[in-house]
């Protein structure tokens, strides 16, 4: 079985480490690198292409966000998956926005987190019951011009939205649907320019936050 390539970008030298030991003795991950700053963390995405990056959220100098920034602007063919301490909404929402395929909390137990990690790299999205709650008073998208509630969803592409949020990758959501790999990907792309998103992960937090909710309620 092929290995997930795994880059650790983290400041603390204890944690990093043992995140590496953890991935390193499990069957399917394999950290290429680490690095201990955000700017060290750029150069060797660039150098190193892991399928997988872990990103913690925050660090001295570039922060994660930062990082997460260059990262997509970079065009890289990667996952990041944001690691943090956090409970900031506003940091979720600006994570979720710049693209990050994940976000995971550092209290989070090692299987957890290895499980988190798989089913990211399979496509799936997991929303942490914790962050759903951290989400559930946002009644609207935060850019409302951007995601005008849904209304022009052709049902199809409701229907694939629904299946994102359930944690469902483009393989799980075409067999419950009856339909490709291919035509999943292209109602994701329709709905992440419908509705002004970035990435499968503010998809589904659009819904969990009530979005979705409240455009039902209206019809």
């Amino acid at each position: 079985m092929d290995c997930t390539t795994l880059l650790l970008i983290d400041d603390h030298p204890l944690f990093r480490k043992g995140l590496a030991q953890l991935f390193d003795a499990s069957d399917d991950f394999e950290v290429v690198g680490q690095a201990a700053s955000g700017r060290e963390g750029i150069n060797l995405a660039v150098s190193l292409t892991p399928q997988q990056v872990l990103l913690d959220l925050h660090m001295p100098g570039l922060s994660g966000l930062q990082v997460l920034d260059e990262l997509r602007q970079l065009r890289l063919d990667c996952q990041v998956v944001v690691l943090t301490a956090s409970m900031d909404r506003a940091e979720l929402l600006t994570a979720l926005r710049l693209g990050a395929s994940g976000y995971v909390l550092k209290e989070t137990e090692p299987d957890a987190l290895l499980a988190y990690m798989r089913n990211c790299h399979k496509g799936a999205i997991v929303l942490d019951s914790t962050l759903i709650a951290l989400l559930a008073d946002q009644a609207e998208p935060t850019q409302p011009g951007e995601a005008p509630g849904g209304d022009h969803l052709t049902e199809r592409e409701g229907q694939t939205l629904a299946l994102i949020a359930a944690g469902m990758s483009n393989k799980q959501i075409g067999r419950e649907l009856g339909i490709s790999d291919g035509t999943v990907k292209i109602y994701v792309r329709s709905l992440l320019q419908k509705l002004g998103l970035h990435s499968r992960l503010e998809l589904a937090a659009w819904v969990h936050s009530g979005a979705l909710l409240k455009h039902e309620e209206r019809h």
